[in-house]
C-alpha cells in the first residue's frame, strides 16, 4: 500500500525516475523524459552506462549488507521505478524475511510501487518525500514495518545530489544518521566534479550544464564536499570510489572510463 496524496502525472514536465528508466530500457517513461536522456547523449554516449553502474553498484551493496553484516531491514528512499533487481529482490534472495520500504513520491513510481507490494508482505511502499526525514520516520507506513530500534540499512542511490544547496543536503542527511541507531548503514552515491581540470572534470561539467538546462537542481560536487554528507559516520573500505571500484573483496582490475569518475558511491557505518 502507498500513504500519503495521490498526485497526478505532468508528462509535460521530465521526471529523474523516468529518465532513469528510459536509461535502462524501461518503457515507464514520456516524450519529455526521452528528450532529456537524447541531450545528455549528445555530451557522452556513455551516460547509460553510469545507469548500469548505479544498479550493478546496488546489488553488489545490498547482498554484502544481508550477506557480511546481518542486515534484514531495508530504507530504499528515492527508488524509482521498479526495474529488475531492486533492493527487496536482491536482499529477499538472502533472507526472504528481510523487511524494505521503499520511499518515493513520484506518481508513476507510486502506480508501479502499489502492483509491487501486491504478492510480498517484506515490502511496502510510501509515497513520501525523501527531503523530509522527520515526517517521514513518523508515517505509519514505515514505522509499523520496519523496527528502528534495530540497526537499518538507508539507501540514497542516486537521490541527494537532486538537492540544490549543499547545506540542505547536510541537514537532511544528519536527520537520518541521528534517527538510525547504533550499528546502522548508509549507502549513498552522489554525482561527482574531480574539480582539477581533468577530463572527466570537464565532463561533469558539460552534463550538469545540461542538467540545469531542464531546470533541475543537481550538483556534481568535488569529494570533500560528498564526503561531509558522511558526518557521524564511519566510510567501510574501500571507500567514496568509483562505483565499478566498489568491491569488498578489492577493486577490479583495469583503467576505467572518465564517465565513471563522475559518480562516486559508499557504505558508512554508524558506530
Amino acid at each position: 500500500m502507498s500513504t500519503g496524496g495521490h498526485p497526478e502525472i505532468d508528462t509535460s514536465k521530465p521526471s529523474i525516475a523516468r529518465v532513469y528508466d528510459y536509461a535502462l530500457g524501461g518503457k515507464d517513461n514520456f516524450e519529455v523524459d526521452r528528450q532529456v536522456l537524447a541531450s545528455m547523449l549528445l555530451i557522452d554516449p556513455e551516460i547509460p552506462t553510469v545507469a548500469r553502474a548505479h544498479r550493478d553498484w546496488s546489488r553488489r551493496v545490498i547482498r554484502w549488507l544481508v550477506e557480511r553484516v546481518g542486515i534484514d531491514q531495508f530504507l530504499d528512499c528515492g527508488s524509482g521505478l521498479p526495474t529488475m533487481e531492486n533492493t527487496h529482490e536482491v536482499a529477499q534472495q538472502v533472507d526472504p524475511d528481510a523487511r524494505v520500504v521503499y520511499v518515493d513520491n513520484d506518481p508513476v513510481v507510486i502506480a508501479h510501487g502499489r502492483a509491487l507490494l501486491e504478492d510480498n508482505p517484506n515490502t511496502r511502499f510510501v509515497n513520501a518525500d525523501l527531503r523530509e526525514p522527520q515526517k517521514l520516520f513518523r508515517m505509519a507506513g514505515l514505522v509499523d514495518f520496519l523496527d528502528l530500534e534495530r540497526p537499518a540499512a538507508l539507501i540514497q542511490c542516486g537521490t541527494i545530489h537532486h538537492i540544490d544547496q549543499l547545506a540542505d543536503q547536510q541537514a537532511i542527511m544528519r536527520q537520518y544518521v541521528d534517527t538510525l541507531v547504533s550499528g546502522s548503514y548508509v549507502a549513498m552515491t552522489h554525482v561527482h566534479d574531480p574539480a582539477d581540470g581533468s577530463e572527466a572534470s570537464k565532463l561533469a561539467q558539460r552534463i550538469e550544464a545540461g542538467y540545469r538546462s531542464t531546470n533541475a537542481t543537481t550538483h556534481w560536487r568535488p569529494r570533500h564536499e560528498i564526503e561531509t554528507l558522511f558526518a557521524g559516520l564511519e566510510i567501510v573500505p574501500p571507500g567514496l570510489v568509483a562505483l565499478p571500484r566498489w568491491w569488498p573483496a578489492g577493486p577490479p582490475n583495469g583503467d576505467l572510463d572518465p564517465i565513471y569518475d563522475i559518480i562516486l558511491g559508499a557504505v558508512a557505518h554508524k558506530p
